[in-house]
């Protein structure tokens, strides 16, 4: 079981530059963060947001939260900021209630899914924007590093505000409409949305089985990542029990990956294929898709008359183009889920809501509706890369994909792709490796791909080891 621990020499270390990514702040506790480095980074947060603003902040489970939000009020009151705490909320709650209560900004502490003994900061302007890379970060990273803090008089005193899950549930459901009652399982994973998703689900009319509803910063049970390697318990108890789906949650709750009656773990494309073919409405409406989805998922919204929309992986750039091209509904691989009527938040209980008033509206299952769809062949693998060269790596992919004569598509990543298949190559945000997507139209298509793909990355990553 990890438990934080500080040894006194680590209290007043210099700031690492590496905590510093591409849609939040980031590191292990005790050695790239510390209640100081809190401190500092709460004070360079509200020096960039402006004296006298208020903002929100909230915390996820992990046990390193109460010392490090502690530590990052003080930063943010010191600057002149108000600052309204919401406790204990999922990412989403965090993001709903800057827009909901206007508010101009606020920081959630978090590691979403990484490891327990990690914890970091994501960064909001108003209306629940996320600071990312080229929207703020670097200069929030320069006040920090500099120590270039805004000086003030102002203080003020932290406001606690408990009413925000009652009022975020009101919001949410009034959103719902469930037509017929469902059986749903719910692996809350011991992390946030087990605050509120349970409750959310039955007030909506559902049976809920929940797995794993207590909090507990060790995250106990399977770890903070829901995947088909971690949901063993919830496939097991949808099919034990003949649930209309399951739902698993990532740590924070801004992720949920779907389990269908047959306990098959749906990818997130595949889950969007669903939702596109509901919320399509008329010819035209727009559908945002991330670099990595599936041809299926294209192919999908075309044949509903929908428009597809091709965009970066990451909220910052998802959630900004579902509301910039006023999509009906934006959708990532990974299983983040984009609605602009809860503000263009992902949001992991607002979706699996989604996913049962879709269901409930008719009678076909989720697996005749998964089944229903074309199966093509994908794979992925991660190549260990250092930070300072991933990007190095991942632009010599492009000239060698190009040479050998695929089409290039440079958003996000290199995606060098035919008719039959495409490889992406994508520097991870987070942690240092190259992550690799391919598919294929056939078996066969895919075999070749993976070892292309494989063997030009390995190639580009040792020219710069």
């Amino acid at each position: 079981m990890w438990e934080p621990a500080l040894s006194p020499e680590r209290t007043r270390q210099e700031i690492s530059e590496r905590i510093f990514r591409a849609y939040d702040i980031r590191g292990i506790f005790g050695k790239d963060l510390t209640p100081h480095v809190a401190e500092f980074i709460g004070k360079g947060f509200g020096t960039y947001i402006g004296t006298g603003k208020t903002v929100a902040v909230g915390r996820d489970v992990r046990l390193s939260g109460p010392q490090l939000k502690s530590a990052l009020v003080k930063g943010l009151v010191s600057v002149g900021l108000r600052v309204v705490d919401l406790g204990i909320v999922t990412t989403p709650v965090f993001y709903w209630a800057i827009p909901h209560k206007r508010l101009e900004g606020g920081v959630m502490v978090t590691a979403s899914h990484n490891p327990p003994e990690w914890n970091g900061f994501k960064l909001c302007k108003e209306k629940g924007i996320i600071i990312g890379q080229g929207s703020g970060m670097e200069e929030i990273r320069q006040i920090v590093l500099k120590k270039k803090f805004v000086k003030t008089d102002v203080r003020s005193k932290p406001q606690r505000y408990g009413q925000i899950l009652s009022e975020y549930a009101h919001f949410i459901l009034s959103k719902i409409k469930i037509k017929r009652k469902l059986k749903v399982v719910l692996d809350t994973g011991n992390g946030a949305c087990g605050i509120i998703a349970p409750k959310l689900f039955r007030q909506a009319g559902c049976h809920v089985k929940v797995l794993n509803q207590k909090l507990d910063g060790n995250f106990p049970a399977r770890g903070p990542v829901p995947s088909e390697e971690t949901l063993h318990e919830l496939i097991a108890e949808v099919t034990k029990t003949g649930a209309d789906f399951g739902v698993g949650y990532d740590g924070d709750g801004d992720r949920s990956v779907f389990a269908d009656d047959k306990g098959r773990i749906l990818t997130g494309d595949m889950a969007s294929v669903i939702f596109s073919k509901a919320l399509i409405k008329k010819k035209g409406d727009k559908i945002v898709f991330d670099v990595s989805c599936s041809f299926a998922l294209e192919e999908a919204i075309r044949q509903n008359k929908g428009k597809p929309i091709v965009e970066r992986v990451g909220r910052p750039y998802m959630m900004e183009r579902t509301l910039k091209e006023n999509a009906v509904f934006g959708g990532e691989r990974s299983g983040h889920f984009y609605f602009p009527e809860v503000y263009g938040i992902d949001d992991g209980t607002y979706a699996s809501l989604k996913m049962a008033e879709i269901l409930s509206k008719g009678d076909e299952k989720l697996s005749t509706l998964i089944d229903s769809i074309p199966r093509y062949y994908d794979g992925t693998f991660n190549i260990q890369c250092p930070d300072e060269h991933k990007f190095v790596v991942t632009k010599g992919t492009k000239a060698s994909f190009a040479d050998k004569g695929y089409k290039i598509l440079g958003i996000d990543g290199v995606k060098a792709f035919s008719s039959d298949g495409w490889i992406l190559v994508r520097p991870s945000n987070t942690e240092p490796l190259i992550r690799v997507f391919v598919e294929g139209k056939t078996e066969d298509k895919l075999k070749q791909l993976l070892n292309l793909a494989r063997n030009v990355v390995e190639e580009e990553v040792g020219k710069v080891s």
